[in-house]
């Protein structure tokens, strides 16, 4: 991380800076800064103890005031104008606790609120237009959910580059919640990658992949069908392939991550098991698999268009089929990502509770027989993955530039503390298309349970 700018005195008196701007801050605020600001002229005000924060610079500041709330304060922080040394989970974490204590809100400025803060920069020298966001910014045109749009939306965030995942994410590329049979460090070589290894075990468990009889036509063709929708960078679909025999026609909106699946299913002699598809899944018109899954791709199919995704699944697998979707949920008034995660990660994202979802599934007719949540799997599997981005931050700097890995370090902070805080969860759902005769041809389901273990 960046370190903050050293000073020989350290001004605390209301004249700097940082006391003017605090004393602004709390009558639009309501309240006291929940933070220790740091302004450029070396000026500070705020709690001593508090999360420090850097005002490096006027433009930072102009940032602020022509886009108050959560994606002016993301894109400071993006462009390095705004820094927070140490620990940006914990600043986050004190603002959201200060917002719950004393129900603070973005500031809605009247015209003499504006006139105000303007008489402000003026005097402080920092009163200017609004300067240009972040390159990064996603900017999609077209219909919403249209093939053309959806493609856009992927390619933003998936296209980034395999280098830079495959720097980020364990040896499988999973990029998605983990399972975490042992608690992180309770056992010595137990990480990331074995986190992941034990989630695409028990998913491949839960389709039934390795149960006999499932797969049913005979000779080198014998092995269960599996649809992977979203199939990300291949990891279930090279697993479910290498381990559990099945034959897998993998799904993805992305070119990159295509190629890249395309080059490891070579590399490993499963090009007669694996068929890798770069579509939409609008456009599939297969059926008869013998299951389906789609990991955290769900979130990206749009409110409107959900019914006609878990009717697709429905109709793509046999009867008596299963069909497995982990997908990340969220309340009901809080639907979407929040600006800063919808302008620069995941444009058009839409999430929901997991009551709706399973009532989604329902209606297609399907049959949900468990849903298991993995909330606290994800703070453990993000803080992996943020780890790997701060132990190696000159290489993500240097192959996908500064700006990016600061987006990047902001959303896996932003992520590991709403999940943690049970703003957001992630949730696995088993479903069975029923046979004509309502039954649901499942034998014994792994819940995902940890049996009285941890946690």
């Amino acid at each position: 991380m960046t370190a903050a700018p050293t000073t020989d005195t350290t001004r605390t008196s209301a004249e700097g800076v940082a006391g003017r701007l605090a004393a602004l801050a709390q009558r639009f605020l309501g309240g006291p800064l929940p933070v220790r600001l740091r302004a450029w002229d070396g000026s500070e005000a705020g709690p001593a103890q508090a999360p420090l924060v850097v005002l490096r610079s006027r433009r930072g500041l102009r940032r602020l005031l022509w886009q108050p709330g959560e994606l002016g304060l993301a894109e400071a922080y993006i462009t390095g104008d705004v820094d927070v040394p140490g620990d940006v989970g914990e600043g986050l974490r004190t603002v959201w606790r200060a917002a719950r204590e004393r129900g603070l809100r973005p500031p809605r400025l009247s015209l003499s609120d504006r006139a105000e803060a303007a008489a402000l920069l003026l005097r402080i020298g920092a009163l200017g237009p609004p300067p240009q966001p972040p390159a990064g910014r996603a900017r999609l045109g077209g219909v919403l959910h249209s093939a053309a749009r959806d493609r856009a939306a992927i390619s933003h965030h998936y296209d980034l580059s395999n280098a830079f995942y495959a720097l980020l994410l364990d040896p499988s590329m999973a990029y998605s919640c983990g399972y975490w049979a042992k608690a992180p460090g309770a056992e010595p070589g137990y990480g990331l990658a074995e986190a992941q290894r034990d989630k695409l075990d028990l998913v491949c468990r839960k389709l039934g992949l390795g149960q006999e009889g499932v797969g049913r036509e005979p000779g080198p063709a014998a092995g269960p069908r599996l649809l992977d929708v979203g199939c990300g960078w291949g990891s279930l679909t090279l697993h479910a392939a290498e381990h559990y025999g099945a034959r897998v026609v993998a799904v993805t909106l992305s070119g990159e991550q295509a190629g890249f699946v395309r080059a490891r299913v070579r590399e490993r002699g499963l090009e007669d098991r694996v068929e890798v598809r770069h579509c939409h899944y609008r456009d599939l018109r297969d059926g008869g698999f013998d299951a389906a899954a789609t990991i955290e791709m769900g979130e990206h199919v749009g409110r409107a268009e959900y019914p006609h995704f878990t009717a697709a699944l429905h109709g793509m697998v046999r009867p008596g089929g299963r069909v497995l979707v982990q997908q990340m949920s969220r309340g009901a008034k809080a639907p979407g990502g929040g600006a800063f995660i919808e302008t620069y990660i995941a444009p058009d994202m839409h999430m929901r509770p997991l009551g709706e979802t399973v009532g989604l599934l329902e209606e297609a007719g399907l049959e949900v027989r468990a849903t298991a949540s993995l909330r606290e799997h994800y703070v453990h599997t993000i803080a992996a993955w943020a780890r790997t981005l701060d132990e190696r931050w000159e290489e993500f700097t240097e192959l996908a530039g500064a700006e990016t890995a600061r987006v990047w370090r902001l959303y896996l902070a932003g992520g590991g503390l709403a999940f943690a805080e049970r703003r957001m969860g992630v949730d696995q759902i088993l479903a069975a298309r029923p046979l004509d005769e309502g039954e649901a041809g499942l034998g014994p389901v792994p819940h995902g349970g940890h049996d009285g273990e941890w946690p």
